[in-house]
């Protein structure tokens, strides 16, 4: 599903406009943008956690030359999907699918 396909689908259960329902969903994402670029964790009931990791530095080999190399320490973005997300896909999809 693409954004445009997305805010149609968002619009029609919302019954508001796809203009408004767009604005929404970028103020959403935009929110969400933020708050992860802060270091803060963001929770959704029923969806799941979006939160920022740090990974730390470490040495990898190049499997070619054999050469190693040290990887710098990064921020990467973690998302854990809730527990009812993991039993839908556990048990082959969402019930009304």
């Amino acid at each position: 599903m693409n954004t445009k396909e997305m805010i149609a689908v968002l619009a029609e259960k919302s019954g508001f406009t796809q203009e408004n329902t767009r604005t929404l969903l970028r103020t959403v994402v935009d929110t969400l943008t933020e708050e992860v670029s802060e270091g803060r964790t963001v929770i959704i009931p029923g969806f799941g956690t979006f939160e920022v990791k740090k990974r730390l530095e470490r040495i990898i080999v190049n499997p070619t030359t054999k050469q190693r190399m040290l990887v710098p320490p990064k921020l990467i973005l973690n998302f854990r999907p809730s527990a009812t997300i993991k039993e839908q896909l556990k048990n082959g999809g969402p019930r009304n699918a």
